[in-house]
């Protein structure tokens, strides 16, 4: 790994952007196309979201960190972890249209949106300790010499 880049924020849906902002800023210095900076940008903001919303409902609080690092020279790795209430089923969770929260306008999409914005996704998670959802997205960086 070439640096990592480790980042704590108040688990808060205003805090989004903030993250988005900082994958991006991150994955900018590897030359992504602007379709793959979207890309990941849209990853980091279902992640991001899943943890503040599922990992802290209700009144609880916490926060969510966000890792970063270069695994590869044109890929990357993101890790955004919470330690709120886990995830009893991990499959379940996974599965399209499945939401715990049926009390918002939640499609229960997020886990399928990240998939189809990476290459890799890898959830762990233990109720009543967090989860962490690690992404991996391998860039097509062009060298024109």
């Amino acid at each position: 790994m070439e640096k990592i880049l480790k980042v704590q924020m108040e688990a808060v849906l205003e805090n989004q952007g903030l993250a988005r902002a900082v994958a991006a800023a991150y994955a900018s210095e590897l030359d992504p196309t602007v379709e793959e900076l979207t890309e990941i940008k849209t990853a980091v903001s279902e992640a991001f979201s899943n943890a503040a919303i599922h990992g802290y409902p209700g009144d609880m609080s916490g926060s969510v960190t966000m890792e970063i690092a270069t695994i590869r020279p044109s890929t990357i790795m993101i890790k955004i972890s919470d330690q709120g209430v886990g995830i009893e089923d991990i499959a379940q969770a996974m599965e399209p249209l499945f939401t715990t929260d049926t009390g918002d306008e939640r499609s229960g999409m997020g886990f399928t949106v990240m998939e189809s914005f990476t290459d890799k996704i890898k959830v762990d998670s233990r109720p009543g300790e967090g989860t962490t959802v690690t992404l991996i997205k391998k860039l097509d960086t062009y060298y024109d010499f």
